[in-house]
């Protein structure tokens, strides 16, 4: 098992993602039993990455679906064109069908739009990767609806029928915790939390995704990230924002961090004005010295 493991992290970093045996073993699991993967942690950390990765992996499309407030059963599954159906209808007035034959040609599958879900359900050459991204910021009643979906990998249209797929998805789920998730739900998923990684993950991600930086300034680009993490922030910066900054400072053609440049590209990495005011009141008081010491 332990080289079954070991075989994922390698696909998963040939896919360009620094991973650990824990992500591997939850990713290798999730495959192996079929199970939907619910992934959370703080923002940035790289949760989306990993459903993306294992759609590389697999060599499968990645299907996404992204979760707001007021998503209903329609925009996750099925809705009908109803311009299509208009313009069909006015093209065949004169045709002489019936009322019914008309309604199944119009409710039939050229007339479907398919929805993330349905796509997932649908897809028939092999199985894709269901993405649902931020399950969290959904009610929960999409929650259910979705978990409903889940148990059975299968839809009725009343116009169609019942369509039950013949290979379901593997589905990765999101969350920053925004909100608490039922328990029914976690009950049917594997689970991972992805923390902010240690310095030296970081490290080997900066020089990964930003191959143009140099050794020395990826290190004191991690290291001041993790100083910032450790202040009392509104809006924490996670390896999205440390990633920004690096490609900032390489297209400065930065080698070294000063407070001149930090001062002027800070808006790559804090994204809320006072958060910005806290950190430049620290390096006032304190210079930037303290913010690239080792802890």
């Amino acid at each position: 098992m332990r080289e079954e493991i070991r075989k994922i992290q390698q696909l998963m970093e040939a896919a360009d993602y620094i991973t650990d045996a824990p992500v591997a073993t939850s990713v290798h699991l999730a495959t192996r039993l079929r199970k939907p993967l619910l992934i959370e942690g703080h923002a940035g950390v790289g949760k989306t990455e990993i459903a993306k990765v294992m759609a590389r992996m697999l060599g499968t499309n990645l299907i996404r679906l992204q979760c707001y407030e007021g998503l209903d059963a329609a925009a996750m599954l099925y809705e009908w064109n109803y311009q299509k159906q208009i313009l069909h209808i006015k093209l065949h007035e004169t045709s002489g069908r019936t009322t019914s034959e008309e309604e199944r040609e119009i409710f039939s599958e050229p007339f479907l739009l398919r929805r993330p879900l349905l796509q997932a359900i649908t897809q028939v050459d092999q199985p894709p990767v269901l993405l649902v991204d931020e399950v969290d910021r959904s009610d929960e009643e999409a929650e259910s609806f979705m978990l409903e979906v889940f148990s059975d990998w299968q839809v009725t249209i009343p116009e169609i029928g019942t369509i039950k797929a013949s290979h379901p998805p593997y589905v990765v789920l999101t969350s920053n915790r925004t909100r608490e998730l039922s328990d029914a739900l976690r009950r049917r998923c594997l689970y991972l939390w992805i923390d902010y990684p240690d310095f030296d993950k970081e490290v080997r991600i900066v020089q990964l995704k930003v191959p143009q930086i140099n050794q020395s300034l990826a290190r004191d680009v991690t290291r001041f990230m993790e100083s910032l993490r450790r202040m009392r922030l509104a809006k924490v910066p996670g390896v999205a924002e440390t990633l920004d900054w690096a490609q900032a400072l390489a297209a400065l053609h930065a080698d070294h961090l000063d407070e001149a440049l930090v001062s002027e590209t800070i808006g790559a990495v804090l994204k809320d004005a006072d958060d910005i005011k806290r950190f430049r009141a620290e390096v006032t008081k304190s210079g930037l010295g303290p913010l690239l010491a080792t802890p």
